[in-house]
């Protein structure tokens, strides 16, 4: 490799020298032919300088060739013609003119001429070479990128070049330790070998995206110190057909010649869908690609120390084939980080940023659930740009506030609004939070705000307060009751309308509809309706049966409509019976625009005292006087 880099080098250094070369060349036969500077000179007969040289009024001749170049004493520069084939020191001596009554000379140009005849006779052959050679680089280069078409696209990353350590990824501690396995056998093969072992072929990580998969993958060739080739999925793909089969016994052929090594392959499930699926059948030359990486799994032999690492967010689209024990024998699942993983990542990432006295690591983490470690990352790195360009000199609790709802919500928006809009939102926001309060199993209010960010006029942030792996029905219809809040606090105090809820609408619409078809929590029993992550209404393949029926797929709509609508009738409820409240928050919201948990939570109260006190006051009303029977004398 290092031989093929020199001659590259030194064939690209003599190329310049011999274009340079020809641009002097041509540079100096312009100069000379053109660009010569020139005197002007007056034209005279020969006679007249002899006449004048007699007078003793010239300085000094230059011959050139048959030109007589006489310059006067007082200047001027007078030219003439001599005969050719007579020297003009005869002309002196015809004119009766002494040898030194002037200075005269020959100009010598002899070279000059040599050098544009040189230039004249060679110029247009080295123009014509030069143009024959560049027309025989370009074709070269063109049938080299045709040649490269086959060839693998992957990136290595050497072993001597310094790599990234299971120290420094976070949050994943589970498959650290899975994938410690692979690092050893890497390290030391013969104490697997020694007992029969064999190392798995294939490692695939399954999990949502941020996670570190492909950070892990990276750690893993840190660790074991070996060539890490990296290649997403959509890279085997090109317009060419047959392309990516080359590609993918490429990439294999050069992990064998560089073994122990590693293979990534990041979102593998861009080649890796199984086949057939889809109307009309699959892609052919995805298959293809896909049928020679099984190939080349499947035909690895015990000596060949490369393992496959591939990554994918989508496992359920993946081939049986593919993932079939001796190709992808081992699966491992990343999740979103835990309270301490959350704690382990922020302290990674803020290691080169200046954290104030008053950043509680771990009440940040638990403010940061459902965060996946690029969240975290990205969150950290918002909030010491919004603490440099407040020219603060530390990150402090409001810069890492601010900058997780910028990653949550997007950027805070200055829009122009009128008084109705911003009432209309107050209360909207105010009926989420209040509905929230109100419900037992839901978690507590962190935040309320009109202030428009991303694509929302206002936004009532609820994170949960612990890490949850598992939800409960009743859970999931509190949070269905939440999420219409703000439309049931439309409808109360205006008795209108507005498309603000369309997101809240949707959100709680898919939840109620997967508590139907996947959950099993509707009236239609523990039956699962459809199918996940696709439209259960439409066919897998063209001419498949449906997967339901059009009455019951009437009655999977109508148990939604009724899980929506109840939820609806009891977000009412609840703000009906605590109006006193919603007028409070949202006049609140209306002054201060933003209310943090701890001050919705003391109007609430303050709203509870005022009830009580109107409870208390209040006198028995005249209709339940006329209730109480009156005593006959």
């Amino acid at each position: 490799m290092e031989t093929l880099k020199k001659r590259s080098k030194n064939s690209n250094i003599l190329r310049t020298a011999a274009l340079y070369v020809i641009l002097a060349l041509i540079a100096t036969f312009i100069f000379f032919t053109f660009l010569q500077p020139q005197k002007v000179a007056e034209q005279k007969d020969l006679s007249e300088v002899l006449t004048l040289v007699k007078e003793q009024k010239v300085k000094d001749i230059v011959v050139d060739g048959n030109n007589v170049i006489a310059t006067l004493k007082d200047g001027l520069i007078i030219k003439a013609t001599k005969e050719e084939g007579i020297s003009f020191s005869e002309i002196l001596k015809d004119s009766d003119i002494g040898p030194t009554s002037v200075k005269w000379g020959v100009k010598n140009n002899d070279i000059t001429k040599t050098i544009t005849n040189l230039l004249v006779t060679f110029l247009p052959v080295l123009i014509i070479v030069g143009f024959f050679l560049f027309f025989l680089r370009q074709a070269k280069m063109t049938g080299d990128n045709l040649l490269s078409f086959s060839r693998s696209r992957a990136r290595v990353f050497n072993k001597d070049k310094p790599g990234i350590k299971f120290t420094e990824v976070a949050g994943v501690e589970e498959a650290k330790t899975e994938l410690r396995e692979v690092v050893d056998f890497l390290k030391h093969p013969e104490k697997f070998r020694a007992l029969g072992a064999k190392i798995p072929k294939g490692v695939l990580l399954v999990g949502p995206s941020g996670v570190g998969k492909t950070l892990l993958a990276r750690a893993v060739a840190g660790e074991a110190e070996v060539p890490f080739f990296s290649i997403a999925g959509s890279e085997f793909m090109e317009m060419l057909v047959g392309v990516g089969a080359s590609r993918a016994r490429d990439l294999f052929e050069n992990a064998k010649k560089n073994a122990p090594s590693i293979i990534f392959i990041d979102e593998i499930d861009s080649i890796g869908r199984q086949r057939g699926l889809g109307i009309g059948g699959g892609h052919d030359e995805r298959e293809q690609t896909l049928n020679q990486i099984l190939t080349e799994m499947d035909g690895f032999e015990q000596n060949d120390n490369v393992i496959v690492i591939a990554a994918t967010n989508r496992p359920d689209m993946l081939d049986p084939a593919l993932v079939r024990p001796g190709r992808f024998d081992r699966r491992v699942s990343l999740d979103l980080p835990d309270i301490e993983g959350r704690k382990a990542i922020i302290k990674i990432h803020s290691r080169n940023k200046p954290l104030s006295g008053d950043v509680d690591v771990e009440k940040l983490a638990k403010r940061t659930v459902g965060f996946s470690g690029a969240d975290l990352e990205n969150m950290l790195n918002e909030a010491a740009i919004i603490a440099a360009r407040r020219n603060k000199k530390e990150v402090d609790n409001k810069d890492l506030e601010e900058a997780a709802i910028k990653v949550q919500l997007g950027p805070e928006k200055k829009r122009i609004t009128s008084e109705d809009e911003k009432k209309i939102t107050a209360y909207h926001e105010a009926g989420h939070a209040l509905v929230t309060k109100m419900l037992p199993h839901m978690d507590p209010v962190h935040r309320i705000s009109i202030v428009a960010r991303g694509m929302t006029g206002g936004h009532t942030i609820i994170p949960p307060s612990t890490d949850r792996y598992n939800e409960t029905k009743t859970r999931l219809l509190e949070t269905i009751t939440s999420l219409l809040g703000g439309r049931a606090a439309e409808e109360i105090e205006f008795n209108e309308f507005t498309v603000g809820a369309a997101s809240d609408i949707q959100q709680a619409t898919d939840i109620a509809r997967r508590m139907v078809t996947e959950f099993g929590m509707g009236a239609l029993g523990p039956q699962a309706t459809g199918v996940r992550g696709e439209n259960p209404w439409l066919a897998r393949e063209l001419g498949d049966p449906k997967p339901l029926s059009e009455s019951l797929a009437s009655k999977v709509d109508a148990e939604v409509g009724k899980i929506i609508n109840d939820s609806f009738t009891k977000a009412k409820k609840i703000l009906k019976e605590n109006k006193e409240k919603l007028d409070l928050v949202a006049n609140e919201l209306l002054q201060k625009e933003t209310l943090e948990g701890d001050e919705f939570e003391e109007i609430v109260e303050r709203g509870e005292k005022l009830h009580q006190m109107k409870d208390q006051i209040g006198e028995t009303s005249p209709k339940e006087e006329e209730k109480v029977p009156k005593t006959e004398v």
